[in-house]
């Protein structure tokens, strides 16, 4: 099961508790085996999904609410936090300092990706300011470095590396004494990998990590491998004093839901994900946001961010303040798709929007989506500005879809599909508007970790909490 599935049944599952006409404890368990058949499923492990399950049903006491408190939304939060909680360790990694060397050293196994991740990481940094540097450290697999003076050249990323030397401990001392009185101030080196755990692979590392002295161990691992990388990524801690990892090959593997779940076992944060072969198709792993978009919630600080990236200075203002204002139209959907479709990949892009989750723009079906949205687009320029404009749903009558088929070429379920495709993303939109208070309050709750819950009374003091953030009209999820 690929995450977009993931996080659709669990959405899924989420939704049938909350359309259920009690909300008991049968619904909630119902629920309860729904989410860990999908965990289960998308190969996170079982003692993972064991814990997730207990920790939920010792969060919610629907026998302890008091009568009025919305069960829903105490059970909803209940998963978000949880799922957080699985992702998250509980700690951050070294942050390279812009101006200040900093060595960050590269692990793993052959095949996962590793040495063309070095580039995106590289690359990422540069856009952010920094002045990278690639070293070429791995003399076990033949064309390594021919690979990574290709990927950094395309890059414009210097590197160094040997055709000769066959020490890679010499390489890379070489490598990093070489950029540090050239002053870069990050300076990666991509170390030799194998096709499986071995002696003479951890021996390699280690030898290389003290020679250069790594201000930072990143493990790259495979997403495909599921349960398998619990064990791999705790062998390459134990070895290597890995101190983050990346997960690679996040863009539709079967096993992705695994791998996240058994680096968050071995206590390393994730601090980036690959979404696919281009270099830009890098993105940083926060936690929260990553949930919000495996459920379809969306992501709309990284959105914003995104748009800071990539759009004109003087075009960014007026987007990010039609998209935070609150209010959803036709005119404001028909803007997103006009002006995003040249940001990035669109299944990546869409995926931020609250609402638009993988309906859109999936995996592997791109065109298919690219020609969804056109056809949308198509429609809504048969409509007028009224309508454009228009928050209220009956103002969209049966004549007025008649014309608006007309005028566009299209079929009526074609434009009965879009309008409820508009509504359906308009409903999840309106309870994010990042304006509101009571949306600023449900950040700080979904901030919290398990241990200041607890020092807030544990599941009643939390529930007491979310009922008062409730009765002030404030949505939690």
């Amino acid at each position: 099961m690929v995450l977009a599935e993931l996080g659709g049944s669990i959405s899924r599952a989420l939704k049938r508790m909350s359309d259920a006409t009690v909300v008991d404890d049968k619904a909630l368990a119902d629920c309860l085996n729904e989410i860990t058949r999908a965990l289960l499923q998308a190969d996170v492990r079982f003692a993972a999904v064991r814990d997730l399950q207990n920790n939920i049903r010792r969060l919610v006491n629907l026998e302890a609410l008091a009568a009025g408190t919305n069960k829903r939304k105490i059970i909803q939060q209940a998963v978000f936090c949880e799922l957080c909680s699985m992702l998250d360790p509980g700690k951050p990694s070294f942050v390279p300092a812009k101006g200040k060397p900093s060595v960050v050293m590269f692990v793993g196994l052959q095949g996962s990706g590793k040495t063309t991740t070095c580039t995106k990481y590289a690359y990422h940094h540069r856009r952010k300011g920094f002045n990278p540097a690639l070293v070429c450290a791995d003399t076990f697999r033949a064309g390594a470095f021919d690979q990574l003076k290709q990927n950094a050249t395309k890059a414009r990323i210097p590197f160094y590396g040997s055709y000769n030397e066959s020490d890679p401990v010499k390489i890379a001392v070489e490598g990093v004494d070489r950029f540090r009185k050239e002053n870069y101030d990050l300076i990666i080196v991509d170390t030799s990998g194998r096709h499986k755990q071995e002696a003479a692979l951890f021996e390699e590392m280690r030898q290389v990590s003290e020679a250069t002295k790594p201000d930072l161990v990143i493990f790259v691992m495979d997403g495909s491998i599921g349960q398998a990388a619990f064990d791999q990524a705790q062998a390459f801690k134990q070895s290597a004093s890995v101190g983050a990892v990346i997960v690679t090959k996040m863009d539709g593997h079967a096993k992705g839901g695994g791998a996240l779940s058994a680096v968050a076992a071995t206590k390393s944060p994730v601090i980036f994900i690959g979404t696919g072969e281009h270099i830009d198709e890098f993105e940083v792993f926060d936690v929260k946001p990553f949930v919000n978009r495996l459920l379809g919630m969306g992501d709309l600080s990284g959105l914003v961010n995104k748009i800071k990236d990539v759009m004109p200075a003087d075009q960014q203002p007026e987007l990010v303040q039609k998209l935070t204002a609150g209010t959803f139209t036709l005119r404001l959907l028909y803007e997103m798709f006009q002006n995003l479709q040249n940001m990035g990949p669109l299944g990546q892009l869409f995926s931020m929007f609250p609402g638009f989750g993988g309906g859109l723009i999936t995996k592997g079906k791109e065109k298919e989506g690219q020609a969804k949205i056109k056809r949308y687009m198509t429609i809504m320029d048969s409509m007028t500005d009224a309508e454009l404009d228009s928050t209220n749903p009956k103002l969209m009558n049966e004549s007025r879809i008649i014309r608006i088929a007309r005028g566009s070429g299209r079929l009526v379920k074609d434009v009965t599909e879009m309008l409820e495709e508009y509504k359906r993303i308009a409903k999840m939109w309106s309870k994010l508007k990042l304006n509101n208070k009571n949306v600023r309050d449900h950040q700080i709750i979904n901030s919290l970790p398990p241990n200041l819950v607890k020092q807030m009374g544990g599941a009643a003091g939390l529930q007491t909490v979310m009922k008062q953030m409730c009765s002030k009209g404030g949505d939690l999820i």
